[in-house]
């Protein structure tokens, strides 16, 4: 069987096509369309505040007239250091008005990551909050940003939520220019048109740097706009629905999940500038959520919320998550809680986010040798190959690297030729991620090739021996990894937080596990934890418990 075709489809989602042609060439078409043919939909909702689709598109024409007069071309790199606020969409737009590209960093970073990006990227603007402002500050003069906008969480809405907003001031800063009042020095001002095609990039989007300094990867509109109408039709999303923004802005599931799928529809995108359970709880009942995509990490944390009931989410009949495994038994529990099932999705920051997804209404098999459960199936135009070593095709069953190919993928990355050709070689991303397909055409996700334990010649991969902790009634989060043993080279060690409320001994989690698990995988050490430590979308950070 060819993992070309897609044998999937007759049986679980025989009304979706297997391959798709984009309905438009860039991500800023999309949005003229959406534009034109509604108005006077709400846009962005932010606590109290909401913006039409024709005042977003006002804003956008503003900000990018700013940008424009003070030098900014197409071409130049824009960076957005926001946390999920209506201006990072503000700013999006008014960067591809002008033909620019939006460099989207995470608000977490600190002055040696942002001097990265910033340099790496070569940006010639930098769009900053206040609060970050003292970071920026440090490192502008050392890169080639000559304009630096800053902005609030504060702006556009009057709640101030303490929650979200403690120690939280309005500070003009010296230097800078205010973005408001930019925006309202311009407003009903227009650039001039720019001409865009599929193959421009619309943002450079940093991966981790997991395995070195971060890479920006060339996320082009044709990709986005792919990615954004994978959303919108693998979903059925339209115009009725709302979408709640739980994953940074920054992040490619933010970016592409929420924002670009947002824009394309159009529909209300909800934002609420960070994550706080009990605010997005209250949120997504208010302004009536119907889909979201976030870490597994989230929903676990929504599920362990003190007083999360069920008709906080009892809108939310779409729930996806991405970025980190999901363990079966958490899927489980929140169906019991909240009666919605959350679906997989899989994708890189290199795919625009979703390579694979579970169709929606269908329940991913779980495999029961392992108990891990399926990533899904290829998207549309998307072909997926498991490959050894060597580079060879596997057939369905056997474990092998998952090698991407399609419009979902991008060219490169920034100025980085050498790192584009060993990771795209021909174009097909080697993803790093092993995995394999079975009979059907599901693919199931073992790990990451890196994180895979040599325990005396036995191969132990961390995600099996996690899945197993997860079932323990106390277990909250679980990270597993290999640490050095002076008898087996290598040996499994957990870390483990607990659920509130809850307790358990680190050698009952032990004896937990080894009633379930072969002899050389089961954790000989277990250490509890309050918080594993996490990235920015909620990934669990396995190296710093290495």
């Amino acid at each position: 069987m060819s993992y070309g075709q897609r044998p999937w489809l007759a049986r679980y989602a025989d009304d979706q096509p297997a391959d798709a042609a984009p309905d438009y060439p860039t991500m800023l078409a999309a949005w003229q369309a959406a534009a034109t043919r509604s108005p006077d939909a709400v846009a962005i909702r932010y606590f109290d505040y909401a913006c039409t689709v024709s005042k977003l598109d006002e804003m956008a024409d503003a900000f990018a007239v700013a940008l424009s007069e003070r030098g900014v071309r197409k071409g130049d790199r824009v960076g957005l250091y926001l946390q999920n606020v209506p201006q990072f969409v503000i700013a999006l737009l008014g960067s591809w008005k002008i033909g620019a590209v939006a460099v989207s960093i995470n608000p977490m970073n600190k002055e040696r990551e942002l001097t990265e990006l910033l340099t790496d990227s070569g940006a010639v603007a930098l769009v900053c909050l206040e609060s970050l402002y003292d970071i920026a500050r440090a490192v502008l003069p050392k890169t080639s940003v000559r304009l630096t906008i800053t902005t609030s969480e504060l702006e556009y809405q009057t709640r101030n939520d303490e929650r979200i907003f403690a120690g939280v001031s309005r500070v003009r800063q010296q230097g800078t220019e205010d973005m408001a009042t930019l925006i309202e020095a311009h407003r009903r001002d227009r650039p001039a048109p720019v001409e865009l095609e599929a193959s421009d990039i619309a943002v450079l989007t940093y991966t981790s740097g997991t395995t070195g300094p971060p890479k920006g990867a060339m996320n082009t509109h044709g990709n986005m706009v792919f990615n954004a109408q994978t959303y919108r039709d693998w979903l059925k999303l339209d115009e009725r629905d709302a979408i709640f923004g739980v994953a940074p802005l920054f992040h490619i599931t933010g970016l592409v999940g929420h924002v670009a799928v947002a824009l394309l529809i159009p529909c209300p995108l909800i934002i609420a500038c960070r994550f706080e359970p009990n605010v997005v709880l209250e949120a997504v009942r208010e302004h009536r959520a119907t889909f979201t995509i976030g870490s597994i990490t989230v929903f676990i944390a929504l599920l362990n919320t003190p007083g999360a009931e069920r008709e906080h989410l009892a809108s939310l009949t779409k729930v996806y998550s991405g970025g980190a495994p999901i363990p079966p038994s958490t899927v489980e529990q929140f169906i019991d809680k909240f009666g919605h099932y959350i679906h997989c999705a899989y994708g890189l920051t290199e795919t625009n986010s979703p390579a694979h997804m579970v169709p929606l209404n269908t329940r991913a098999p779980v495999d029961p040798a392992t108990g891990a459960m399926s990533i899904g199936v290829p998207v549309y135009s998307t072909v997926v190959r498991i490959v050894d070593d060597a580079g060879a095709e596997l057939p369905p069953g056997e474990i092998g690297e998952l090698v991407v190919s399609g419009p979902v993928v991008v060219p490169g990355y920034w100025n980085k030729p050498e790192e584009t050709a060993k990771a795209l070689p021909g174009g097909a991303l080697h993803t790093g991620d092993v995995g394999y397909m079975d009979a059907d055409g599901w693919f199931y996700l073992v790990d990451r090739k890196k994180d895979q334990i040599n325990a005396a010649g036995y191969k132990v991969w961390p995600r099996e021996v996690e899945d197993v902790l997860y079932e323990h009634p106390a277990v909250r989060e679980v990270a597993v990894v290999g640490v050095p043993d002076e008898y087996r080279g290598e040996t499994v060690k957990a870390f483990v937080s607990l659920k509130p409320g809850t307790a358990a001994e680190s050698a009952e989690l032990i004896a937990f596990a080894k009633e379930r698990l072969a002899a050389y995988k089961y954790p000989r050490s277990v250490e509890l934890l309050a918080e594993l430590p996490k990235t920015v979308t909620g990934k669990i950070l396995r190296r710093e418990l290495r």
